[in-house]
C-alpha cells in the first residue's frame, strides 16, 4: 500500500533527484534539501520548497523500501546536517521506525544501509580479483 501520493513518479525530475541521491550514497556523502529544490526548479527556501522536496523524497524512499532497500532520502539533509521531521514521519508510516525509538540512531542506520546498497563497485584489476577470491 502506498503512503505517498504519486506526483513525481515516472517523471524526468524524479529520476534526476534519484540520481542525485544515488550519487551521494555512492560517495558516502549527503545532498541538501536546497540541492534537491534546485533540481526540481524551486527556490532554495520557503514552505512550497519544503513541501515539494518532501514529496519527491517521500516517493523515492517509499519506492526504495518497496524494493527492499533502505530509505535513500536518508542522504538528504537540511542546513543543520540532519533530515527533517518528514523523514521520520514517513519511516513511521512505513513501519520502519517504532514509537520511542531513537530517531538519530535510526537515521544513521538507514544512511549506512543506503551507503552499502549503493556503494560503487571496485574497479576490477588482477589485484582486486585476487582479494575478492580470498573472501
Amino acid at each position: 500500500m502506498k503512503h505517498v501520493k504519486d506526483k513525481y513518479r515516472g517523471k524526468t525530475v524524479y529520476f534526476h533527484v534519484l540520481a542525485e541521491l544515488v550519487r551521494a550514497a555512492q560517495y558516502r556523502g549527503s545532498t541538501t534539501y536546497q540541492d534537491i529544490a534546485m533540481i526540481i526548479g524551486l527556490p532554495a527556501s520557503g514552505s512550497h520548497m519544503g513541501r515539494e522536496t518532501g514529496q519527491i523524497l517521500g516517493e523515492i524512499s517509499e519506492d526504495e523500501v518497496a524494493a527492499d532497500r533502505p530509505m535513500l532520502s536518508s542522504v538528504a539533509v537540511g542546513i543543520n546536517g540532519k533530515p527533517g521531521s518528514g523523514f521520520f514521519s514517513l519511516a513511521r508510516d512505513l513501519g520502519l521506525l517504532q514509537a520511542g525509538e531513537d530517531e538519530v540512531g535510526f537515521w544513521q542506520r538507514q544512511r549506512e544501509g543506503a551507503y552499502q546498497a549503493w556503494k560503487r563497485p571496485l574497479p576490477t584489476t588482477t589485484k582486486t580479483a585476487e582479494l575478492i577470491d580470498k573472501e
